[in-house]
């Protein structure tokens, strides 16, 4: 049996990439499909669960309307994608067939699983497809996503529907077979790895940018799922998906890369939390704040030390060392305004301040998840203003 043998899992999410489906001359890659499709047959026969994250519309899109290679305008990425996207479910729907499997069509944008009740909603739909016996088969909706509110890659989307579906494994399919100490295309000197133990900031170095003009993402999009899926417990596995039956290639014990699960996984609600993909907001903390993190406590106003960001209470938050490490995410219980008057200050403090008896807290423990290995945060990172706010597991206006 292969040294990572598909067979032992429960729940596998499967992400493909659009090189791998779409030729850019001839359209979609049929044999390979049927075989990827043949695999699921198997592993299901085995009673494993199979979710498909599959990118490939725009890609499909721009071969069945004569696009070409130029740069697409949003209105025609936009419309390529409504073209694709009918005749990729068609196939799956074909492929998935012949192997007497049922499927459906879930097309997700970026506010169905950072938004509570939308991914509450999301994750829902899904389980009843898998208690089905039905393979859910989950893309972008890349007909309404902009710049502004996509994921911007399928790894982080298949990362985000691994952790929220309690998958086992998460498998990559990439046109790399695994992750090397440098870019392979670039270093021929660069080793491969096969184990990942932890995603610390020396194996992030390792990632290079995207190797293909199909793909959005690159090993560093990779990394970031596996961060994603490691910490909520969900293996993870990348391997190449150019040669036919990819996943059987993983059973024979072809070249791979395998990342550990965390031992000491994040579950259930606060799995959403860490799985925020852009936080909308950034505070910086002392050492005695990150100390009382990690103890298990709440982070108080007296230990932040800058705030920044446009955010409103019960949103994620990015919690940083001074040397802007993110430590921690959590919902944050103050807006914006708020907490940059009351940071710094005293419990005793904060009534006099605001003028009203507010909370002890400027994120609950509850509501916290301290980091498994701190990761480095760009001046330039994007965040994202939202306005959840949590009252046990429902969600009403914050502000």
């Amino acid at each position: 049996m292969a040294a990572h043998s598909l067979k032992k899992y429960r729940r596998i999410t499967v992400k493909i990439g659009s090189a791998l489906l779409v030729d850019r001359s001839s359209g979609l890659k049929r044999d390979w499909l049927a075989s990827l499709a043949d695999d699921i047959a198997v592993l299901a026969a085995d009673g494993a669960e199979i979710l498909v994250v599959s990118s490939g519309a725009i890609a499909l899109g721009r071969t069945i309307l004569g696009l070409g290679k130029r740069a697409l305008k949003l209105e025609e990425s936009q419309a390529a994608a409504a073209v694709g996207q009918i005749a990729l479910a068609g196939a799956w729907s074909d492929a998935l067939g012949k192997g007497g499997l049922k499927s459906g069509q879930i097309l997700l944008t970026l506010g169905d699983t950072e938004e509570r009740r939308r991914y509450l909603n999301a994750r829902a739909t899904i389980s009843t497809l898998l208690k089905m016996k039905a393979v859910p088969v989950i893309n972008e909706n890349d007909t309404v996503a902009t710049s502004e509110i996509r994921y911007g890659d399928n790894d982080r989307l298949a990362a985000r529907v691994a952790t929220m579906m309690g998958a086992d494994l998460l498998v990559l399919l990439s046109d790399i077979d695994g992750l090397y100490t440098a870019p392979p295309a670039r270093d021929p000197q660069a080793k491969f790895i096969p184990l990942v133990d932890r995603i610390t900031p020396d194996i992030e170095a390792m990632a290079g940018a995207a190797a293909s003009e199909l793909s959005r993402g690159g090993m560093r999009t990779k990394l970031d799922a596996g961060k994603i899926a490691t910490a909520a417990g969900t293996a993870m596995i990348i391997t190449a998906g150019t040669r036919l039956s990819p996943l059987m290639a993983i059973e024979r014990g072809e070249r791979a890369t395998f990342f550990k699960p965390s031992t000491n996984p994040v579950k259930g609600y606060k799995t959403w939390i860490a799985g925020q993909l852009e936080p909308a907001g950034r505070l910086t903390v002392d050492a005695g704040a990150i100390g009382a993190l990690k103890s298990g406590k709440s982070l108080l106003p007296a230990g932040v030390k800058l705030v920044s960001g446009n955010f409103s209470r019960g949103d994620t938050v990015a919690i940083l060392s001074p040397e802007g490490r993110e430590i921690a995410r959590g919902l944050v219980a103050y807006d914006a305004a708020d907490a940059v008057r009351i940071a710094g200050l005293k419990t005793g403090e904060i009534e006099t301040v605001l003028g009203y008896e507010a909370r002890s807290a400027m994120i609950h423990r509850d509501d916290l998840v301290v980091s498994h290995a701190g990761d480095q945060v760009g001046a330039g990172d994007q965040v994202r203003a939202g306005d959840q706010t949590r009252v046990d597991d429902h969600i009403t206006s914050g502000g």
